[in-house]
């Protein structure tokens, strides 16, 4: 039986059809919302703001709190009792899903099928995921 499920969302539409398929599947689970935010490179525009920032951790967080509003919502709407936790890690989306898989049943993660960088960035984050965990791992479209 599948009672800890573990969610990376990024804010992407895919990422909620993730949450709201394992809302619908494991409505009664303890879901843990993960968000990554990457480490800064001065070649990420958005993530440039977080190499400068002075508290790095406090930055990432409220980056990810919009992702984890949107979480909430969609968790409050659904019909079953879930319980939700949500992380943030910094570093790669791949690392920070591995290592928390092995404290969950399985992984719940979206796949994108939008332009070709996403397809070849999130894709590749699901397809590793796939290949390298734990634990079984569903990819929803």
């Amino acid at each position: 039986m599948i009672s800890r499920v573990l969610v990376p969302m990024d804010g992407s539409e895919m990422s909620e059809h993730a949450l709201e398929y394992t809302l619908a599947a494991h409505p009664d689970a303890e879901i843990t919302v993960l968000t990554v935010v990457g480490e800064p490179s001065p070649l990420w525009g958005e993530a440039t703001g977080l190499a400068l920032a002075d508290d790095l951790e406090a930055m990432a967080e409220e980056h990810a709190e919009a992702v984890f509003d949107r979480a909430r919502d969609l968790v409050e709407a659904s019909d079953g009792e879930p319980t939700l936790e949500t992380v943030v890690e910094l570093g790669h989306p791949v690392r920070a899903i591995l290592d928390r898989a092995g404290d969950h049943d399985a992984i719940v993660v979206g796949s994108h099928s939008g332009s070709l960088a996403d397809r070849l960035f999130v894709g590749n984050v699901a397809e590793k995921v796939v290949r390298q965990s734990p634990v079984p791992v569903t990819v929803v479209r």
